[in-house]
């Protein structure tokens, strides 16, 4: 029986994908985009084990949550640990800056990580049992200034990626008293709809009752319509924060939406939360999102900083981009492609490409085809731009014939010359 790739997982092909966006070389556009966005921005890059041990995710991201109460990959190995393979980036990156004792180089850090998640979800478009995720973590400064770096860094990279008519949502889950305070008026607004609510909202009650805010049943989402506003009960400093953070947005040119049902599925955000939502990816419409988590990292036994991060998922961007018909360059391709007839011309052949590749020029060579006309098919499939056909006369002669594979169009070219000609055409 020929075995077939798990459910909820998909292959990044370099070409004959299923999906446009399952093409190899829009990832690497999109990773070279966010790279150098991220560089520019000041954050470095970090890389974290694919999985960790189950209580990191259970402590950082919350048990109430969905992630941890159903969806979460979680194994025994051969000493009988609990272990997971990682649903989200945020709780990886603090235990390595923690573990690693990054803090006493600086009072400031700002990461970005590039990698796959994974989830035990019902797969759909745009939610993928393992599904890739960018996402920063800043940590260090408390103030709202790095809290509209984040999301404008967020945006920029959609921007350089060319996505069109997104929507910026922001909200304040407020400080530790301003949620004690909101958590007793939610409450008491709930109880006479407790019966309505669906399971998973009465299990969250009493355990955390802004998660109701975030439920995705149809029933719940009506009753919290009417819930009171959590912005009526931030604390002042909480409050001057958010008002902060929105004059720095409408500074830098940002349109946003404030809107207080926003509370995000972990439990570690506190004050600011966002998301980025498009009209091209069916329900599925938060492209990215994130928020501050001030206390998380004190939560592993670390230093008690401020932090603030965001991810955004990679297949979801791809999609978006597919839909708006955004045009990517295609990766690179050979500049030439030889095509050898004989054993002698075979081994010149070989020497070539390989000169040509030592130089950094984009070569290939034909190893295969019997004849020349199914020789410059293979080429054509390989996008080259030029092919070049040896045989004994080109050997003896030392010339050859640069043949251009969209016009047809052929030019002489010197074999003891080529690589400087090829430069030339770079």
């Amino acid at each position: 029986m020929k075995i077939q790739i798990p459910k909820g997982t998909f292959d990044i092909l370099p070409y004959g994908a299923p999906e446009e966006w399952q093409l190899s070389c829009l990832w690497q556009y999109a990773e070279k985009v966010i790279r150098e966005t991220a560089a520019d921005y000041g954050y470095r890059e970090i890389r974290t084990p694919i999985y960790e041990r189950t209580e990191l995710f259970q402590r950082g991201v919350g048990e109430t949550t969905d992630i941890v109460m159903k969806e979460m990959f979680t194994f025994e190995d051969r000493s009988k640990r609990s272990l997971s393979l990682r649903p989200e980036g945020t709780a990886s990156v603090a235990r390595a800056f923690v573990e690693h004792n990054l803090s006493q180089l600086g009072s400031t850090h700002k990461f970005f990580y590039i990698g796959p998640m994974f989830r035990y979800e019902r797969p759909q478009s745009g939610r993928y049992r393992q599904h890739h995720q960018f996402g920063v973590e800043a940590y260090g400064v408390s103030g709202p200034q790095q809290d509209a770096e984040v999301i404008d860094l967020l945006l920029q990279v959609y921007k350089r990626l060319g996505l069109k008519n997104l929507k910026v949502h922001v909200n304040s889950v407020g400080d530790l008293e301003s949620r004690k305070d909101y958590r007793a008026a939610l409450l008491h607004y709930l109880k006479p709809h407790f019966h309505e609510l669906s399971a998973d909202s009465q299990a969250r009650f009493e355990k955390n009752p802004l998660r109701i805010l975030d439920s995705k049943d149809p029933h719940d989402k009506e009753i919290v319509q009417a819930a009171p506003s959590i912005l009526n009960h931030l604390t002042p400093e909480a409050k001057e924060h958010f008002q902060t953070l929105c004059s720095l947005l409408d500074q830098i040119g940002i349109s946003y939406e404030v809107d207080d049902k926003i509370v995000r599925g972990l439990d570690y955000y506190q004050k600011t939360v966002f998301e980025v939502m498009t009209e091209d990816l069916g329900a599925q419409n938060t492209i990215g999102a994130g928020g501050r988590y001030d206390g998380l990292i004190g939560q592993f036994e670390g230093p008690d900083l401020p932090a603030i991060g965001f991810a955004t998922g990679l297949e979801r961007v791809l999609q978006v981009m597919m839909a708006q018909k955004i045009m990517t360059p295609k990766g690179k391709r050979p500049l030439i492609y030889f095509i050898p007839i004989g054993e002698e011309a075979v081994q010149k052949c070989f020497a070539l490409v390989a000169a040509c590749r030592h130089n950094h020029i984009a070569a290939d060579i034909e190893l295969q085809a019997k004849k020349v006309p199914a020789a410059i098919q293979n080429g054509l499939r390989a996008e080259a731009k030029y092919c070049c056909i040896l045989g004994s006369d080109e050997l003896q002669s030392g010339k050859a014939k640069l043949k251009d594979l969209s016009t047809r169009e052929e030019k002489p070219i010197l074999l003891d010359q080529i690589i400087q000609a090829l430069r030339g055409l770079c």
